[in-house]
Parts: C-alpha cells; sequence; structure tokens
C-alpha cells in the first residue's frame, strides 16, 4: 500500500478522534457516512446503525464542564487497504486523563475501523470498539 495512502488514513483516524473529544459534531459528521454501522460498549451488544446513537453522546458532551483536555494516542496502529477504496485502520486507544479526584488515569480501548472511498473522499463507514479483557 503506498505510505501516503497509510498516513492519509491515520490522519483522518486522529482527527476523528480529535472531533470526538472536543464535541465537534461538524467535523465528526464530516468524516463519517450517515448511514455508518458499529459494535461499542454503550450499544451493548448491538450493531447500531445510523448517526442519532452518535449524537446523543456528542449532545451530552456539550453540558459537561470543561477541564484538561485528554491525550490520545494511538497504540501500534495497522492499516490494511482491501482494494483502492476500502481501507481498515486497527489499533489500541490510549487515553490519558485526569480523573475526579485530579489524579491521571489511562484508559485503553481495542478500536477496528473500516475506511470507504466514496464519491472520491474517504468516509468513516464501520468501527467496533471494545474494552481489552
Amino acid at each position: 500500500m503506498p505510505m501516503a495512502t497509510a498516513d492519509h488514513l491515520l490522519a483522518l483516524t486522529r482527527k476523528l478522534l480529535e472531533s470526538i473529544v472536543a464535541g465537534d459534531w461538524k467535523t465528526y459528521t464530516s468524516l463519517v457516512a450517515w448511514d455508518i454501522t458499529c459494535f461499542e460498549p454503550e450499544a451493548r451488544g448491538q450493531l447500531v446503525e445510523g448517526l442519532p446513537f452518535h449524537e446523543h453522546y456528542f449532545k451530552l458532551g456539550a453540558s459537561a464542564p470543561k477541564g484538561t483536555p485528554p491525550t490520545t494516542t494511538l497504540a501500534s496502529p495497522r492499516v490494511r487497504l482491501l482494494g483502492d477504496d476500502a481501507a481498515v485502520v486497527a489499533y489500541v486507544r490510549m487515553v490519558q486523563k485526569l480523573d475526579d479526584a485530579g489524579r491521571h488515569v489511562t484508559a485503553l480501548c481495542e478500536e477496528t475501523r473500516v475506511w470507504q472511498r466514496i464519491d472520491g473522499a474517504w468516509k468513516h463507514v464501520h468501527f467496533h470498539r471494545s474494552q481489552p479483557g
């Protein structure tokens, strides 16, 4: 796979995660397909389709108090191109933040994100996120 494509997809993934942390719905929806699907802990084992499920969490975050922003690191990221118009990005997301008592904590989750080139632009179309067991 061309390195530029892998680097571009990692940059898009980082931008996506930054939009989530910042509660930036406009950026998030510019990167995500309207019919995105996912498996994630909040869905409690159900396959979720579409943006409304995710928008709920963005709306909750808008009313949350602002403190020290978390730092997100993608550990051991891997990009696999599945042809010219699809790719999988897999990594462990490490989020460093302060807990309610002001102590430093690091939370981990395993993520696999599927990107598809639609009308010439890469869109995030599916993800699976889980907590390490």
